[in-house]
């Protein structure tokens, strides 16, 4: 199966998913959409798609000319089958890897934070996704091909996993069960977006939430889950919303008194603050 069949096969479903998502809410009397926020997920897909288009074809060839070089050949070492799950799995992996720095490090937060902007959920947020978001992904993703994983079957199954993701955004599936335990649900997804103190920086993974109880960053739905970002911005612009965390990150670092104060700020957690008296201030 190709990229294009994929996207042939899942657009179709994501879109019937949409139409159910909404015949809920009105069956229910419920606010799951607003004309607004809406209007300014599709404002940022825009971006992010136009990006893409004009990345894909030179980030495709860096990873098969990175393939050259791989570490196993191996796709001689195991079944075809074995090949897809690895695929699928170390895919994940590396996205857990991409997504928890994304929340750490101030530099890619700005990128990804216009994704969390929202204070809503429903699948339409999933496309709410950064312009820049599929260059800032390469020096993660790099290590596959060079692993040995063929950069064509990776496609296929990242596009599969994004799909997924899709599915996580929803506020009209409860509880999964049993895959609670292995999958991402939309039950620890909606835990993602969450600005509760208890749900901040938690459960990062796409397909998987295996990574997550692995690696201590995986957290219950419990409370009601308020959607956003710590600090929300009451804007729809998706020219705003892109560049807003670059606007802030370059006047932090503007006010450093010295290199390493800047590049704490671009390296650093979004909420780093030098140990200055004048800062301390600014705090409280």
């Amino acid at each position: 199966m190709t990229v294009n069949e994929t996207y042939a096969i899942a657009i179709p479903i994501i879109l019937i998913l949409i139409v159910f998502e909404v015949g809920v809410a009105i069956w229910t009397n419920r606010r799951v959409y607003r004309l607004k926020d809406t209007l300014g997920t599709l404002g940022l897909l825009v971006g992010n798609v136009a990006v893409a288009l004009l990345t894909k074809s030179a980030i495709l060839g860096f990873y098969l000319y990175l393939y050259q070089f791989r570490l196993l050949d191996i796709h001689a070492l195991l079944p075809i089958w074995a090949v897809w799950v690895l695929t699928f799995v170390l895919i994940d992996l590396t996205f857990y890897i991409y997504h928890r720095i994304s929340h750490r490090s101030r530099f890619l937060w700005a990128i990804h934070m216009n994704h969390h902007s929202s204070e809503e959920m429903n699948f339409v947020v999933a496309f709410r996704q950064a312009w820049f978001g599929p260059i800032s992904k390469v020096p993660f993703f790099l290590v596959l091909p060079i692993l040995g994983l063929d950069p064509t079957m990776t496609a296929v199954a990242g596009v599969v996993s994004t799909f997924w993701g899709v599915f996580g955004h929803t506020k009209i599936i409860r509880s999964l069960g049993l895959l609670e335990w292995v999958l991402n649900t939309p039950s620890h997804h909606r835990v993602h977006h969450g600005t509760n103190p208890e749900y901040i920086d938690k459960n990062y993974g796409n397909l998987l939430i295996i990574w997550d109880r692995l690696f201590g960053s995986f957290a219950q739905e419990v409370a009601p889950v308020r959607f956003g970002l710590v600090k929300n911005v009451k804007t729809i612009n998706p020219v705003t919303l892109t560049f807003m965390g670059w606007t802030s990150l370059f006047h932090d670092m503007k006010s450093a008194t010295n290199l390493k104060e800047a590049v704490q700020y671009f390296l650093g957690p979004p909420d780093w603050q030098p140990s200055r008296p004048e800062c301390a201030a600014s705090e409280v």
